[in-house]
């Protein structure tokens, strides 16, 4: 008994959450406000699934692009156009040698979310740009594993040795895992 008493004192001096957890599970705890978008978006995503969230997101998404489409001269669909005029993009195999785009030349083929046909193109990715690289694989399938799905893929490829060592987001990660790069990215050599 005396132990769990000096226990809830040496609590209570530091102020740690856990005595505040009654409070918590109350409802009674002060949280700092939020903005009515970030309520939203939370209303929101605890009303759907995952699945509907994903879908939600997705229409979402397609909209912002018709509207930055539409609302800039310089639109991405004709900067990928311009870009590939006069080049197909190529089929890459095990061991092909390629050039990694120029970053600038990358960016004209991204939408305002940095991707390109939901493939995001990452800050890491950066020192790579202008490089020699060696084909790994072209990817067809992959697991996602938001939820654990095996999903089909096209103009995927994984590069040798390419690997990514944490984000400026997340930080550093002893992961290593292989970067996909979008085969528009990319010029055989």
């Amino acid at each position: 008994m005396k132990i769990l008493k000096s226990t809830i004192d040496i609590i209570n001096e530091n102020e740690c959450q856990f005595s505040s957890l009654s409070d918590i599970a109350e409802g009674n705890a002060e949280l700092p406000a939020q903005s009515l978008t970030r309520r939203l978006k939370l209303f929101i995503r605890r009303h759907l699934t995952t699945k509907q969230d994903r879908q939600l997101h997705r229409y979402a998404n397609k909209f912002i692009s018709l509207f930055f489409i539409f609302g800039n001269e310089n639109n991405n669909g004709n900067k990928l156009n311009i870009l590939l005029t006069g080049e197909q993009v190529q089929k890459f195999k095990k061991g092909d040698l390629v050039r990694v785009r120029s970053k600038k030349e990358i960016e004209l083929t991204l939408n305002h979310l940095g991707q390109l046909k939901g493939c995001s193109f990452m800050d890491v990715m950066i020192p790579y740009c202008g490089t020699i690289q060696h084909v790994l694989k072209p990817m067809e399938r992959f697991v996602d594993e938001r939820d654990l799905c095996v999903k089909k893929c096209s103009g995927l490829v994984l590069l040798e040795g390419v690997m990514c060592q944490g984000t400026t987001q997340f930080g550093r990660c002893d992961r290593s895992c292989l970067m996909f790069w979008r085969q528009e990215w990319l010029q055989k050599i």
